[in-house]
């Protein structure tokens, strides 16, 4: 039964069509930060970017250099479409957009971290096997079947993404509808449908509308009877989300994963009915079977670890973001915040105010203001900076921070010296002010 599970060869329709549609997605999200902008704001105009602490080094590319990065992974976007010297194609985005991913964290979107997992799994896929220049190139390589094990896969971290999704959203502010009222204020200008998203049922039909689709369009979309349903409620969702909150390829790349859910003939039918069909009732247990099983199981229990980190550390995620990335809280707060460095000469006395127009973009201080590892970080590069001319100083900050619209309350301890604590990954800062103060 296990092995039927896992190892029974199908038609591999669905992983084929997904290459494509992949290919072609992330090929759109990197020519797009081109021509949008994105790369400009976020990677061009700052003096430096706040990376993922112990990525400090990794910074952008000089001049042009950017653009030149983001043309070429949009071109190996392409690449994994068409099927053309795959395996390259797709290792060198996935290393290459991981390293965008480690870089910056202005504009930290959960869809560039589920783009990193996703390529990463497509790299050990044998996507490039049918319809594909490769396959034309090389016809020994040309199959029509696929393990189902590649299936389940993608079901499993779809199933983590949304389940974890779904379970984030259990919390007052999202229960009472208080957050989608001040996520929908920032629309109101919108063209026709801006008054409409400021009404009270809305809010409420979106807010529970978010909670029953993350935890049931799984399963619905693996049962047969409601798969239909699902798919149509999952198009309606999805175009509601990329219309109202503009997040990318997101909701698109969501879409593409429903391929993996109906019948691998239905799919060869609708999009290569002059594949052949793979009609045979195999179940081949590899070799690597064993060392499949193992490196699977780690994956995927890193997978259901990393969003629960954040119960084990000190007082409210939603308050202290340590343990919010990586996690699934997938639009779940609103963060204002103001914030004041203070850097004091531990020789002579002498204190200075920073200026935060001199190091930082408009986008850079939006963040700076509510999120303490951005506070953290721009604390030791002043520290750095001071010491480069030989000074010794002290680092205080005064910050304020609004959650969802609520009242402003203290945010960072401004009697800690910020120059001298260090960053645990896994732990508390006492520097960060409780939630109840």
């Amino acid at each position: 039964m296990f092995d039927r599970f896992l190892y029974k060869k199908i038609d591999n329709s669905p992983l084929i069509l997904f290459r494509i549609l992949f290919g072609f997605l992330i090929s759109l999200e990197c020519y797009g930060a081109i021509f949008t902008g994105w790369v400009r704001r976020i990677l061009v105009a700052p003096q430096f970017t706040f990376s993922f602490i112990g990525f400090e080094w990794i910074q952008p590319l000089p001049g042009n250099g950017m653009y030149w990065y983001f043309i070429v992974m949009g071109t190996l976007g392409l690449l994994i479409a068409l099927g053309y010297k795959y395996r390259f194609a797709i290792i060198t985005f996935t290393i290459l957009w991981t390293v965008v991913y480690l870089m910056q964290k202005t504009a930290y979107n959960n869809h560039y971290y589920l783009l990193i997992l996703i390529s990463f799994i497509m790299c050990f896929l044998p996507a490039n096997v049918s319809r594909s220049l490769d396959s034309k190139r090389n016809p020994e390589i040309k199959t029509n079947a696929m393990y189902t094990y590649v299936k389940w896969i993608f079901v499993l971290q779809l199933l983590i993404v949304y389940t974890y999704a779904s379970t984030a959203k259990l919390y007052g502010d999202w229960l009472d509808f208080s957050f989608i009222k001040v996520l929908m204020q920032s629309k109101e200008d919108y063209y026709l449908i801006g008054s409409f998203l400021q009404q009270a049922w809305v809010h409420k039909i979106v807010g529970l509308t978010g909670i029953i689709f993350d935890l049931l369009v799984i399963p619905c979309l693996l049962w047969k009877p409601t798969r239909k349903l699902a798919f149509i409620a999952s198009v309606l969702f999805h175009l509601f989300n990329s219309v109202v909150f503009q997040i990318g390829i997101f909701p698109y790349l969501s879409l593409a994963f429903t391929v993996f859910f109906f019948d691998p003939e239905t799919i060869r039918q609708l999009f290569f009915k002059k594949k052949v069909p793979y009609k045979k009732n195999d179940i081949l247990v590899p070799a690597h079977n064993n060392a499949l099983l193992i490196i699977s199981g780690l994956y995927f229990a890193l997978q259901l670890v990393l969003p629960v980190r954040h119960y084990f550390i000190k007082d409210d995620v939603l308050w202290t973001e340590e343990g919010h990335r990586m996690s699934w809280r997938m639009m779940l707060r609103s963060r204002v915040g103001n914030v004041q460095f203070r850097v004091v000469n531990k020789k002579t006395g002498a204190s200075e105010i920073i200026v935060m127009n001199n190091y930082l973009t408009k986008s850079q201080r939006r963040k700076i203001g509510s999120y303490p590892d951005f506070i953290w970080q721009f604390a030791q590069r002043i520290r750095k900076d001071n010491e480069k001319i030989g000074e010794d100083v002290s680092i205080f900050v005064k910050s304020g921070v609004r959650i969802n619209g609520k009242a402003l309350k203290p945010f960072i301890d401004p009697e800690a010296d910020l120059a001298e604590v260090k960053w645990d990954h896994f732990k508390h800062h006492d520097w960060i002010l409780p939630s109840d103060n």
